[in-house]
This record gives structure tokens, C-alpha cells and sequence, in this order.
């Protein structure tokens, strides 16, 4: 029996130290990683604007960029001084009323289901533990919030990195067209200049998807708090409003998360209030879907729902409610360059082998015609 002996020269065992280290570097950096993966998202949503100014205004790009930035963060800064400290306070009363809320909600089931059977009460309590269940709940918020700024070292460091993004994303709109030329240099021809001409799409696509959900999410959060306000919730309706318009920034699952809380204050509550929030969930749900969402959102992402909700579930379960929201926008551009770069091209080559096979063989019938 041979023995096959393998043998490691030294440009192999480079590689592998090049890749190896590679790789070290990256983990090492992931926060950074996401810090790019952020500003690329926000330059692609921003440029737009951008754009506008520097055709309409006449104003140079740089200035442009300044003006745009300058003009968001003062537009979110004043929203946040006139409405916030009311909104947190009311989110903040909500968490600490959360157990006796609970208790009240599983006093109402029990009531629903000895009206409906002849279960007795302790049955309901052996099936529910409503300290387990406020426990779960607030430790599964806790970690999937923890985890979006985990990688950055905590509060100050999520706020730090915040601040970091938007000003990697600003220069990245200031000088976009000379930053795209310097990265597709890196590959040969022809795939320099097949890359450059996607790059307008994926920022399309990109920046469509984030700009409409943003839009979509504030008219929901405006139209669910004025709903609640007249349904005599007010006083929690603003806090309710921005957690729907908060979590409605992640597709599919986003709407039933911003549901559970003002189901759960309207249960307590008691009389019909629970059908009328719950119609009112059910109608924003039906509106979105059917109206915002082709309106505002239109084809920005381009895929499969199924592959979208996929996006949203693998970017939560990896960075948290972070990559839930930047994670789509992603694997939109992505899908834009398959569908411009393959799938178009191999479509169109099955279609000319096809036609070319079809002329083949109607060529012996012509000629025999003849």
C-alpha cells in the first residue's frame, strides 16, 4: 500500500497565513464591518436628495451633502425634542405597569374561557404563569436589543458608531462617483465596467427600500397613535404609536411585534375595546400591505417575499434589530447584481442557442422547398 505524501511549499503555507490572518483581521473588526454596512445603507437612501440639490440648486456636491445632513438631522432633532420626552415617558409607564397589565389580561382570559367551558380556573393558571411569560417577554426584548449594539462595546459605543456611520455615509455621498470608480478598478475587464454600470441600480434598489419603509413606518405611527388617542387611549397612544412605527421598520414580522403591546393594554382595559384595537391592527396591516407598501416601497427589493423574510430573520438572529433593518436593504443590491450580471445574461443566451437551434433545423425544409 502506497502512502501519498503531501507536501506544503512555501508560497502554499503564505497563502494560508495570509488568509488565515484575513480572516482573524475581519472578526477582529467586526464592528467596523457593520459601521460600513450602516453607512452604505444611509448614503444610498441620502443620495438621492443629494442629487437633487446638485442638479436643481447648482450647488456643488460637497455643499449639497452639508446642507442635506444638516437638514435631516435638524428635521429628527426637533421631532425628538417636541415629542420624545412625552413618548418615553409613556413607554416608560407602560414597562413598569407590564406585570399588573399581564395579571389583568389572564384575569380576562380566564373570565373568556369559563364564559365558553367548564375548565376551571386553575387550569388556566397551571397553563399560565404570568410572571414566566412578563419574564420572557422582557428578557427576549432585552437580548435582541443587546445584541444589536453588543458589538459595539454598549450604549456609548452604539452612540459613538451612530455618529461614525453617518459621517463615513456623507462622505460617501460627497464623493460617490470617484469611490465607486476606485473599487470596481479592482476587477479585470469586463467586469469593471459591467460593475460600474450596476452600481446606480444597487443604490436604487437599496436606498428605495430604506426610504419607503421609513415613509411607511411614519404615517403608520402618526395613523395608529391619533387612532388610539379617539379609541380612549391616550395615555399611552404616542408610545404605542412609535413602538408600531419602530418595529414596523422590519417587514412581515415588524406589524404583529408592534400589535402585541396595545393588545395587551386594550385586553386589560376590558369591554370592547380589544376588537375595536384589534380592527384597527388588522386594517393598518391590510393598508400597508396592499396600498403603502406597492405605493411607497414598489419593487425597490426585487426578490421573493420568502427570501426577504429570510433576510430579516438571519439579520436578527446575527446582529439583532441592527441587522433585521440594514440586512434587507443588502440582499436587495445583492440581488440586483445576480439578476443584471447572470441571470439576465444566461436568459438571453438559452434564448439566442434556442432561436439559433430553431434556424438549424428549419434550414433542410427551406432548402428542400426550393
Amino acid at each position: 500500500m502506497t502512502k501519498r505524501l503531501i507536501s506544503l511549499s512555501l508560497p502554499n503555507i503564505i497563502v494560508i497565513a495570509v488568509v488565515v490572518l484575513a480572516l482573524f483581521v475581519l472578526w477582529q473588526l467586526q464592528s467596523l464591518m457593520l459601521i460600513l454596512m450602516i453607512s452604505v445603507v444611509l448614503a444610498a437612501s441620502i443620495a438621492p436628495v443629494v442629487d437633487f440639490s446638485e442638479r436643481i440648486l447648482r450647488l456643488p456636491r460637497w455643499l449639497a451633502t452639508i446642507l442635506t445632513y444638516v437638514s435631516l438631522i435638524s428635521i429628527l432633532t426637533g421631532v425628538v425634542l417636541i415629542i420624545g420626552p412625552a413618548v418615553f415617558d409613556q413607554i416608560q409607564r407602560l414597562l413598569r405597569q407590564l406585570p399588573k397589565l399581564s395579571e389583568e389580561v389572564l384575569s380576562a382570559v380566564e373570565l373568556a374561557i369559563m364564559h365558553v367551558t367548564d375548565a376551571r380556573p386553575e387550569l388556566v393558571l397551571e397553563l399560565f404563569d404570568t410572571q414566566s411569560i412578563t419574564r420572557w417577554v422582557i428578557g427576549s426584548s432585552q437580548q435582541l436589543v443587546l445584541r444589536s449594539y453588543s458589538i459595539t462595546r454598549g450604549i456609548l459605543g452604539a452612540a459613538f458608531s451612530l455618529i461614525l456611520a453617518l459621517f463615513i455615509s456623507g462622505y460617501m455621498v460627497a464623493d460617490s462617483r470617484k469611490l465607486v470608480r476606485s473599487v470596481v478598478q479592482l476587477f479585470p475587464q469586463p467586469w469593471e465596467d459591467r460593475l460600474a454600470d450596476q452600481s446606480k441600480i444597487v443604490g436604487q434598489r437599496m436606498g428605495g427600500y430604506i426610504r419607503g419603509r421609513v415613509l411607511v413606518s411614519i404615517i403608520l405611527a402618526v395613523a395608529t397613535s391619533t387612532v388610539l388617542t379617539i379609541l380612549g387611549l391616550q395615555d399611552f397612544a404616542l408610545g404605542l404609536g412609535a413602538i408600531a412605527g419602530v418595529t414596523n421598520l422590519i417587514p412581515f414580522v415588524g406589524p404583529i411585534l408592534g400589535a402585541i403591546p396595545a393588545l395587551i393594554v386594550a385586553i386589560a382595559q376590558g369591554g370592547w375595546l380589544v376588537l375595536w384595537v384589534l380592527l384597527l391592527f388588522v386594517i393598518i396591516q391590510n393598508l400597508e400591505t396592499y396600498v403603502l407598501d406597492p405605493l411607497l416601497v414598489g419593487n425597490s427589493v426585487g426578490v421573493h417575499p420568502l427570501f426577504q423574510l429570510l433576510s430579516v430573520l438571519g439579520g436578527a438572529q446575527v446582529l439583532g434589530i441592527i441587522g433585521a433593518l440594514i440586512v434587507p436593504p443588502w440582499f436587495a443590491g445583492a440581488s440586483a447584481l445576480v439578476e443584471n450580471l447572470y441571470l439576465r445574461p444566461k436568459r438571453i443566451a438559452e434564448a439566442q442557442r434556442e432561436s439559433a437551434a430553431i434556424a438549424v433545423s428549419a434550414t433542410p425544409v427551406s432548402s428542400h422547398s426550393q
